[in-house]
C-alpha cells in the first residue's frame, strides 16, 4: 500500500512539473541550436560581413575603380603591372586602375547576380512544384518530365549554352541564364514535400470536411513545404555566385570591364597568371569565401530543421 501511494505521489509530482512547460516549435528548437553552432556562426559572419561590405563599397573604395590612376606604371613590353604602394595596398591591374578599389566594388555586382538569380529561380520552381504538387495526374507527369530534360544538362554547361544566346550579354543575361538552371532544383524538391503533404492528416482532415482544393493547397499543403525550398535557397546562393563568375571569366558576362565583377576579374588575370598570380587570387578568394559561407550557413540550417535532431 506504501508503494504504491509513493508511486502515485511520483507520477502527481511529474505531471505538476510539466504542466507549466509550453510546447516549443520546430523553428525555436532550430534556433536554439543555431545559436549554438560554431560552423553557423562562421558562416553568418561571413555573410554579413559580405552584405555590408557590398552595399558599402562605393563609399569605402579609396579611388575610382574605372579610372587609370596609375596608367603610367603599367610597362607592357616588360609584363610589368602597378606594384603596392601607399594609397594602393594592392597596386594595380593591367590597365593601371586600383585593384583594392575594384575588388570591394565588384563584391556589389556579385551579390546581385547571387541574390536575383536565386529569387527567380526561386519564383519559376515555386510555379512548378506547385502545379505538379498539387494536381498530380497529367501535370505532374508533364511537368516532371520537362523538369527532368533540363535536370539531365549539367548545370553550368546549361547556363553557358543560354547566355551564349544573348548577342550583348551583360548582368541581366548572367542573372537570366543563372536563373533559370535552378528553377528545376526547387520545383523537384516543393514537388516532393507537397506529395508528402498531400497523405498527412491536417490535409485528409481538410479534403473530408469539404475544404475547395484551392484552400487546402494554398493554407495547408504549400505553406507547410517550404521548408526545405528556404534551407536550399541558401545553397543555391553559393552555386549562383560561383555559375555567375563562371559566365563572366568566359566572358559570358558583362563586356564593359569599366564596373568590376570578381570573375570578370579573374579572366583579365589568366593571361598574366604566372607572373602576376595576386590578380586572379584576391577575386577567387572572394569567391570561395562567400560560397562557404552561403554553404555552411545551408547546411546549418538543414542539420537545425531536421526533426530527427529534435532533442
Amino acid at each position: 500500500m506504501a508503494i504504491g501511494s509513493a508511486k502515485k505521489e511520483r507520477i502527481d509530482s511529474l505531471a505538476e512539473s510539466t504542466a507549466d512547460d509550453s510546447g516549443v516549435s520546430l523553428a525555436a528548437s532550430a534556433w536554439k541550436r543555431l545559436r549554438r553552432s560554431p560552423v553557423f556562426l562562421f558562416g553568418s559572419f561571413i555573410i554579413v560581413a559580405f552584405v555590408i561590405i557590398a552595399i558599402i563599397s562605393p563609399w569605402i573604395a579609396p579611388h575610382d575603380p574605372s579610372a587609370r590612376d596609375l596608367a603610367d606604371q603599367v610597362i607592357k613590353a616588360r609584363n610589368e603591372i602597378p606594384k603596392p604602394q601607399p594609397g594602393y595596398p594592392l597596386g594595380g591591374d593591367l590597365q593601371g586602375r586600383d585593384f583594392l578599389s575594384r575588388l570591394l566594388v565588384g563584391a556589389q555586382q556579385t551579390l546581385l547576380v547571387g541574390v536575383f538569380a536565386t529569387l527567380i529561380g526561386l519564383v519559376g520552381g515555386l510555379a512548378l512544384g506547385t502545379l505538379a504538387g498539387a494536381f498530380g495526374g497529367w501535370v505532374d507527369s508533364l511537368v516532371m518530365r520537362f523538369v527532368d530534360v533540363m535536370l539531365s544538362i549539367p548545370q553550368l554547361l546549361l547556363a553557358f549554352g543560354i547566355g551564349a544566346l544573348f548577342a550583348k550579354p551583360n548582368l541581366f543575361t548572367v542573372i537570366l541564364a543563372v536563373s533559370i538552371v535552378q528553377i528545376p532544383v526547387f520545383a523537384r524538391l516543393l514537388r516532393g514535400s507537397m506529395l508528402a503533404q498531400r497523405e498527412s492528416d491536417h490535409v485528409l482532415a481538410a479534403t473530408s470536411l469539404g475544404v475547395k482544393h484551392g484552400a487546402i493547397v494554398f493554407r495547408h499543403m504549400l505553406p507547410n513545404s517550404l521548408g526545405p525550398v528556404i534551407v536550399q535557397s541558401t545553397l543555391v546562393l553559393a552555386t549562383s555566385i560561383i555559375d555567375a563568375a563562371a559566365l563572366s571569366f568566359l566572358g559570358l558576362g558583362n563586356p564593359d570591364d569599366r564596373i568590376p565583377e570578381w570573375g570578370q576579374m579573374l579572366g583579365g588575370a589568366q593571361t598574366v597568371i604566372d607572373t602576376h598570380p595576386q590578380l586572379a587570387f584576391w577575386p577567387a578568394g572572394c569567391i570561395i569565401a562567400i560560397a562557404l559561407g552561403f554553404t555552411l550557413v545551408g547546411e546549418s540550417l538543414r542539420d537545425a530543421l531536421d526533426p530527427k535532431n529534435r532533442r
